[in-house]
């Protein structure tokens, strides 16, 4: 069952421009610049998520969010990272940290609710999709991605 939904999460994914790694989709959620003392691990930290290096990622941005704990795009990856070691706690830990610097950081939204159907707790999902509309009234591409992962595991996961 978690085979067809990863299938139909992918097909989803590269029908939007996106990619099953979730590289393409991180590089755009970023809505400000860290502080200087964060810059490097912070940029390390992108670096290393885009390479998929999710154990080094997570590294560098502790070490940016330690410099910056104001600075939500950090906690944003540092979720991100630690989802993609399946470190799922750890991961909404960030997720909400994100979300409480900025409430309404779209790739926040976008991200806690693809961790939520990951551990198949579609209502929290759902919620996060609610989230998105009332950030992004007129679309945005976290709100289409959110939309298209939510379709695809409803298909993949019927009753």
């Amino acid at each position: 069952m978690i085979k067809t939904y990863l299938a139909a999460f992918g097909l989803a994914c590269c029908l939007l421009g996106g990619s099953v790694s979730g590289v393409a989709l991180a590089a755009g959620t970023e809505t400000e610049e860290p502080s200087v003392a964060a810059a490097a691990d912070y940029e390390a930290g992108k670096a290393a998520v885009a390479a998929g290096d999710y154990a080094s990622a997570v590294k560098h941005l502790t070490a940016a969010v330690a410099a910056d704990p104001t600075h939500a795009d950090a906690e944003n990856l540092l979720g991100f990272s630690n989802r993609k070691l399946g470190n799922y706690d750890e991961a909404k830990k960030h997720y909400w940290k994100a979300l409480e610097l900025d409430p309404d950081h779209k790739g926040a939204h976008e991200y806690l609710g693809e961790a939520y159907l990951e551990l198949k707790e579609l209502d929290k999902a759902e919620k996060q999709l609610a989230d998105l509309k009332r950030v992004c009234p007129s679309g945005c591409d976290e709100l289409t991605t959110l939309e298209a992962s939510i379709a695809a595991y409803k298909a993949a996961n019927p009753g």
